[in-house]
């Protein structure tokens, strides 16, 4: 057997059976072809774009859905998420893409006879039902200032727009995990298809037997292991039952055509799902880290609520963060005899302290924003023993589109939490000892 199909059909085949199964449409590469113009350059399926940006913003316009936005106020917005500053560097232009995914963008259009300025947006991050979900192989994109192409293994695409590279090995390779870091690591370079990434958010590297994930720029060392983390046993159960009837889920006859159009051993992709959809199989390591961060609902929520810029260097959250954000959330939310319960979160040294404090600061503000909420008015207190660091988690929230007060004084702070209503506040221990001296009553919850 050829070794390139060999790989194909050890990591990256059943990567797309799981996949399609989850809800990405998995499309040919013919159709990827005409989607893209039949150019290589182009990485945003602007047809699946143009659609989707209509539908995702059918009630922006006074809260009407009959009010669509104008085909030129479209192509203005695609244009710009097409144009991108890229003199000031890699990570900066990933700051500039990442803005617009997450905010949108501004355009001005006539609306009862009069102009104003509407947002519109690329992507529908509360309705993830809303958005449409692709799969591609072997994406050729051209390299900056070459000729020739890099080629990655799968690209997920929401609304056309590129949002996760994969990169598939087989197991029985020495470090194969690390060569496909190597990979991606590699294409992000200024002379790789950095065109490609400055719209990606996930990046994975999956081998059957073994997955880790990063995004933009992240070292090896760094790349991590995901572990998905259980409030009960049964919780567990449904978790398990799911994926294992994700995976044993035949895929229809129209996506194996589109397959077997992409491979001159078509013969042998046909026995190889004969033999894997008369076995019942056990979920892989690989499978399980699918499941668990490319459902379309986990992907959308990991790359909106837990993705960051710290110093312009994109970070994602580990498997603990993100289940300690979520479950912190859940104990804010109940309510017993008209109060919460506290709780604490604990970490070891350079486990992420600082993020998570960031990322829970930005799910409460989020959550505040929303009109069912029942958290009305928080103030977020940031405490650090730091001047750095307390500079470092203000920058940070600031980026993140969060609004910080930073209380440099112990007067500062003592008006700041007697001050009504909603903050987010950042400050140093030490200044508490001056607070307390001036808050003359005590602080109500």
């Amino acid at each position: 057997m050829n070794l390139s199909f060999k790989e194909d059909h050890i990591s990256k085949i059943p990567a797309i059976k799981l996949l399609q199964n989850l809800g990405w449409n998995y499309l040919s590469r013919e159709e990827v072809k005409q989607l893209r113009k039949d150019n290589n350059a182009n990485v945003l399926l602007e047809p699946i774009l143009q659609e989707q940006i209509q539908i995702v913003n059918s009630n922006n316009i006074n809260g009407r859905k009959s009010e669509k936005f104008s085909d030129q106020n479209i192509t203005t917005a695609i244009e710009r998420l097409k144009t991108l500053n890229t003199s000031e560097g890699y990570y900066s232009t990933c700051g500039e893409v990442y803005d617009l995914l997450i905010f949108g963008t501004t355009v001005r259009q006539t609306v009862d006879t009069s102009t104003k300025d509407l947002s519109l947006h690329y992507i529908d991050w509360q309705h993830t039902e809303r958005n449409v979900y692709h799969v591609a192989d072997e994406f050729d994109v051209i390299r900056t200032g070459r000729s020739e192409t890099y080629r990655p293994d799968l690209v997920l695409f929401i609304n056309g727009i590129p949002i996760c590279v994969i990169e598939a090995k087989r197991p029985d390779i020495k470090d194969s995990i690390s060569q496909a870091i190597s990979q991606q690591l590699r294409n992000q370079q200024e002379d790789g298809i950095r065109s490609l990434f400055y719209y990606t958010g996930l990046l994975l590297c999956i081998n059957t037997n073994d997955a880790k994930y990063g995004t933009n720029g992240t070292p090896e060392k760094f790349w991590s292991v995901w572990h998905e983390q259980f409030a009960s046993r049964e919780e567990e159960h449904i978790y398990n039952d799911a994926l294992e009837k994700i995976v044993n889920t035949p895929l229809s006859p129209d996506v194996k055509a589109k397959l077997f159009s992409a491979h001159e051993y078509s013969y042998i992709l046909d026995l190889y799902f004969a033999q894997q959809e008369s076995e019942h199989i056990m979920p892989s390591p690989q499978d399980k880290a699918l499941f668990s961060l490319c459902s379309p609902k986990r992907l959308t929520s990991m790359l909106y609520s837990f993705t960051l810029f710290d110093n312009k260097v994109r970070k994602v959250a580990r498997y603990q963060q993100y289940f300690a954000i979520q479950k912190t959330m859940e104990r804010l939310h109940h309510i017993e005899a008209g109060k919460r319960k506290g709780g604490v979160i604990w970490h070891t040294q350079g486990s992420g302290k600082s993020l998570t404090m960031v990322m829970l600061s930005r799910a409460i503000v989020e959550e505040t924003r929303k009109a069912s909420s029942n958290i009305k008015n928080p103030k977020i207190i940031i405490i650090t023993d730091r001047t750095d660091l307390d500079s470092q988690i203000t920058d940070t929230l600031r980026f993140c589109d969060v609004t910080v007060n930073n209380a440099t004084t112990g007067i500062g702070l003592a008006k700041l939490l007697e001050a009504n209503g909603d903050a987010v506040i950042t400050t140093l221990v030490h200044k508490f000892k001056t607070a307390v001296k001036e808050i003359k009553k005590p602080l109500e919850s």
